[in-house]
């Protein structure tokens, strides 16, 4: 059953999504939708990661949190940063935070969180997964900002994947 579907609430939602976007469940796009939801995972299959194996699920709920948290108070506080450029600019620069997280499904949430919150961006990962370059918009002081990154992100992430 797992060769045949690989992904099944991918294809479920794949379906669903399909019949949501065209707003029919006619016979025509319940078959298409039913196509592209068996097929797409199908051949996505080579460039799934590993298996996850979540180790702490409840880790999960607050990260959610903690990222909604800040994904809020950096729109804030970026809006501000960008209206009062004129009087204060901002001191973006480059970050190299060494990380300790390895797991590739663990890096991947951690590359989606830093680009959802404002005013950092993922620029590069070294070869070896130890340093991760950030860019970020407003920055006083970066040893305190390396300290709340692994300890906001970087380490339920471990809790999660390792």
């Amino acid at each position: 059953m797992k060769r045949l579907f690989p992904a099944p609430w991918l294809s479920l939602a794949l379906w669903l999504l399909w019949l949501l976007l065209n707003l029919s469940v006619s016979p025509g796009n319940l078959l298409l939708g039913a196509l592209l939801g068996f097929c797409a995972p199908l051949m996505m299959r080579p460039l799934r990661p590993l298996p996850i194996r979540i180790r702490r699920p409840a880790t999960i709920l607050r990260l959610l949190l903690v990222v909604g948290r800040d994904v809020l108070l950096s729109n804030l506080a970026v809006a501000w940063g960008v209206l009062n450029a004129g009087r204060r600019p901002p001191r973006s620069r480059f970050v190299k935070v060494p990380l300790e997280l390895r797991d590739a499904n663990g890096l991947a949430a951690l590359s989606t969180i830093t680009t959802v919150v404002p005013g950092t961006v993922w620029s590069e990962l070294s070869l070896d997964r130890s340093i991760l370059l950030l860019h970020v918009f407003d920055l006083d002081d970066e040893a305190a900002f390396i300290q709340h990154f692994k300890a906001t992100y970087e380490r339920p992430l471990m809790e999660i994947f390792e």
